[in-house]
């Protein structure tokens, strides 16, 4: 026989918890999902009289009562990238003490795998979503119009009037890496890029754009690979380019990880670096202030975009405006030994 109060299912309910917890339903309900306005005593209470019962709470349920979850969906194309892994963190800070649940979709940069998770998330009714860059399908826009779920875009800056993004400009960052070359002297440019996902292509057109304005435009000196970005990518194509292409003498790689790889790949090489070739990277990952020699790069506020991008996402679910509908919070050139 099921307990008084319980559901047919016999499973614990939210009144049960506050009941033993001498609390109201609604700051139960608050206290569990880590709404930071109640009481830490509370919270203990509510938390320990759970425990006891062995309550989990139901968020179709409450998804239904309230005709939106507590949910945020962030969809993010890759999980192996730490680009999106500072993102990531940064969305839990500021999500958390709001009591609001993040739900992570990675579709592999694959737009169709985008327009299924988008389609099963909103089955979820989030109360809003946190999307990378601007490229999808129509089906995907499509879903996300007939849903009227607050967005906000990352990574990227742009889109269409009154869509909400936080980011930097890509464009901007691929003529930073060219201007930086030409200045430190250099003139047989070449560009090595991996993934050729939508924001790589913008540096690429970018980085083509300074050289063009320069007078230095060098087609034959570009390696574009559809392949995920690594290490052992990174050497390998930047051997190529140096077989094809003896006389380059400074590469912008679209990752890191890609220049990583090309630095060990000159150690092993013997190819002087930057004597002989100098480099510069993208992202300004951890390890690459390390490498020998410490390789420049061009840092993105990653945790900042994520962190802008929740905040932002906040404001609209509070009814409260957003003044800017970009959020550009740029970035910042390293320049190390490597150039």
């Amino acid at each position: 026989m099921s307990r008084i109060g319980s559901r047919t299912t016999g499973r614990p309910t939210l009144a049960e918890v506050a009941r033993l917890s001498g609390v109201s339903p609604i700051t139960a309900s608050r206290a569990l999902r880590g709404v930071s306005t109640v009481a830490p005593e509370l919270v203990a209470k509510v938390v320990a009289a759970a425990g006891s019962l062995g309550y989990v709470a139901n968020p179709a349920a409450r998804a239904l009562a309230s005709a939106r979850s507590q949910s945020v969906v962030v969809l993010i194309p890759s999980l192996s990238n730490q680009l999106f892994i500072d993102t990531l963190e940064a969305i839990h800070e500021v999500m958390r003490p709001r009591g609001l649940e993040v739900l992570i979709g990675n579709y592999h940069y694959d737009i169709a795998e985008e327009e299924n998770l988008i389609r099963n998330y909103l089955a979820y009714q989030p109360c809003g979503m946190l999307l990378t860059g601007f490229e999808r399908s129509e089906g995907s826009r499509q879903l996300l119009a007939a849903s009227h779920v607050p967005c906000v875009h990352m990574m990227e800056l742009g889109g269409d009037a009154g869509a909400l993004s936080v980011g930097f400009s890509q464009h901007q960052a691929g003529r930073a890496a060219a201007q930086h070359l030409i200045a430190r002297g250099r003139r047989r440019l070449g560009f090595i890029a991996a993934q050729l996902d939508p924001r790589v292509m913008q540096r690429a057109e970018g980085f083509r754009q300074a050289l063009a304005e320069a007078g230095l435009q060098a087609p034959e000196l570009e390696m574009l690979d559809p392949q995920p970005s690594s290490i052992g990518l990174g050497g390998e194509l930047f051997s190529r380019l140096l077989a094809q292409a003896p006389d380059v003498d400074g590469i912008f790689f679209c990752n890191d990880d890609l220049a990583q790889g090309a630095v060990l790949q000159a150690l092993r090489e013997g190819v002087a670096v930057p004597g002989r070739v100098a480099m510069i990277g993208f992202n300004d990952l951890p390890a690459s202030a390390h490498m020998v020699p410490p390789l420049t790069s061009i840092r993105t506020p990653r945790a900042a975009v994520g962190r802008g991008a929740a905040q932002a996402l906040l404001a609209m679910l509070d009814g409260k405006r957003v003044v800017a509908e970009q959020q550009d919070l740029g970035f910042e050139l390293m320049q190390r030994e490597s150039s």
